[in-house]
């Protein structure tokens, strides 16, 4: 990609070379890097005019992120006008002998720290995962109502289906330990592989039974694919900018949750319009081929690895050093999930029961609450939790979105869509702080098993909380009383736990987590 403006100077073309090459710090030939962007390259050239001369600034960005070009053109469009603008200002105030403009701040889409063209087609890799994962756990949670209808099957019935699901949790934690093992790119690859098989499954099964077996299988995928590889990108993005890697694999998650949302109206169209919505989360199998061609084994892995798979080394996770963080981030995760579990798998349920919404009204709240609001909640922690620190913005956040979604499922009229706005952002903010401390809080060899153990506590919170939301509905009067109750777990994690775990932010991954096959036994607190 490339953007071009001139400048006209009343200075003599020898002068504005040197104004230029000063203003921009470009060296003898006048290239150097474009302000804002550190990978785009600006260029200029100096031609004498009648009145003085001519500066043309030519700015090249050749960096290719697969699969989200489209989007990242959009991007660098931005950043290449943006940065010539302030070229061009730079080069007049030399000119003019004024003071230069005030660095570029940084976008909220750039990261805190530069990554190198490796980092980012490994990050953008792990996110298509993430997309096509997130799209094919959202299908039954978004279509609930209508698989429900389909088969005939009551709320209690929909409620123990979502719960058993999550005993794929086991599978998931077995995929976790592996890849500590085999590696995170294999168990990567397998779970993108089971998502679209299992939602083919789903797509054809014949009864409710056959639907949950698939949907079991399936969850077990999207759980390894999702803590797999938010391991992944934290291990691969630079210091300074793990948070932010994980709000990248996080805004693609949210697109593939969004897509699902999309899908919506398809239940609409009839008794088993449901069922198209699986069939193109199979589709994505087409894209497996590439994915394996560009992802990577990660850095970390491969140093701790050596030319063997890594050994078991499960005793780290409850020594002095980790078990407390361990301890911690569980019950967390377990207090926390059964407040999140049913308040996403449900809330349609409750949408059409309890306020009367269709299935295209459905889609339309939550495309327009969850959507943009989604994005700027991981946004805002991507770089807030890099400068303030993984604590304070998961404590806050934690809180905000507790009150506001218990305050969604209690409400009616237009504070629905106001409490269900403020709440996406700030659950967005808290899920990825949460998560990012998941996967630093642990050294390499033993990251993977550690997340699979505190998946099995959150599964088993996410469980407890579908359970509960969905035998509690009849005798508290209605499915929202009954979610809004199971709010006070992530209450609790948010004003006693959270606190309690060491600041992982403006330190070095190695610094935060130390591995013991490289440096020896841990002795962090």
């Amino acid at each position: 990609m490339q953007r071009r403006t001139t400048i006209e100077l009343e200075v003599p073309a020898a002068e504005a070379e040197g104004l230029v090459r000063t203003a921009l710090a470009l060296d003898p030939e006048l290239t150097g890097r474009l302000p804002g962007d550190v990978h785009a390259v600006v260029r200029a050239s100096v031609v004498p005019t009648p009145g003085g001369c001519r500066v043309a600034l030519v700015a090249d960005q050749d960096l290719t992120v697969p699969f989200f070009g489209p989007i990242f053109r959009l991007v660098d469009r931005y950043a290449l006008r943006r940065g010539l603008r302030h070229s061009a200002a730079a080069i007049r105030a030399a000119a003019d002998g004024t003071e230069p403009p005030a660095p570029i701040r940084p976008s909220p889409v750039s990261p805190p720290a530069p990554f190198d063209e490796a980092q980012i087609d490994f990050l953008a890799t792990a996110a298509m995962c993430a997309a096509i994962a997130s799209f094919g756990a959202a299908l039954f949670g978004q279509n609930g109502d209508a698989i429900a209808r389909s088969f005939d099957v009551s709320d209690a019935g929909l409620g123990t289906a979502l719960a058993i699901t999550r005993i794929g949790v086991l599978m998931s934690l077995v995929a976790a330990v592996a890849a500590d093992r085999v590696g995170r790119r294999r168990v990567i690859l397998w779970s993108v592989l089971m998502v679209g098989v299992a939602n083919a499954v789903s797509g054809l099964a014949s009864s409710f039974g056959v639907f949950t077996g698939s949907q079991l299988v399936l969850r077990a995928a999207v759980n390894s694919a999702l803590v797999v590889g938010g391991i992944a990108v934290v291990e691969e993005a630079p210091d300074g900018a793990r948070a932010w890697a994980v709000a990248m694999l996080s805004l693609a998650a949210g697109a593939g949750f969004a897509c699902a949302v999309a899908l919506l109206p398809l239940a609409d169209g009839g008794r088993d319009t449901w069922r198209i919505a699986f069939g193109i989360s199979a589709v994505s199998l087409l894209l497996l081929p590439t994915i394996r061609r560009r992802l990577p084994e990660t850095t970390r892995f491969r140093r701790v690895a050596g030319e063997n798979p890594a050994p078991l080394r499960l005793r780290e996770i409850f020594d002095p050093a980790y078990g407390r963080r361990f301890l911690l981030l569980a019950v967390i995760g377990f207090l926390t999930s059964m407040f999140s579990a049913p308040s996403a798998q449900l809330t349609n349920r409750y949408l059409a029961d309890e306020r009367g919404f269709s299935a295209s009204g459905i889609a339309a709240l939550r495309g327009v609450t969850n959507g943009v609001p989604g994005i700027v909640g991981i946004l805002l922690a991507g770089r807030i939790a890099e400068t303030r620190g993984r604590r304070p913005v998961a404590v806050v956040s934690l809180l905000a979105g507790t009150l506001l979604t218990m305050a969604f499922f209690l409400v009616g009229g237009p504070l629905l869509w106001v409490a269900s706005t403020l709440a996406i952002i700030a659950a967005a903010s808290s899920t990825l702080t949460i998560g990012t401390m998941d996967a630093e809080l642990f050294p390499t060899e033993v990251r993977g098993s550690s997340n699979g153990l505190m998946l099995v506590a959150s599964v088993a919170g996410s469980a407890v909380g579908l359970l509960a939301a969905g035998w509690l509905a009849g005798p508290l009067g209605g499915l929202g009383r009954a979610i809004a109750l199971c709010g006070l777990g992530p209450l609790v994690a948010a004003l006693f736990l959270i606190r309690r775990l060491p600041e992982s932010a403006h330190r070095a991954l190695d610094e935060v987590s130390p591995s013991e096959v490289e440096s020896g036994p841990a002795t962090t607190a």
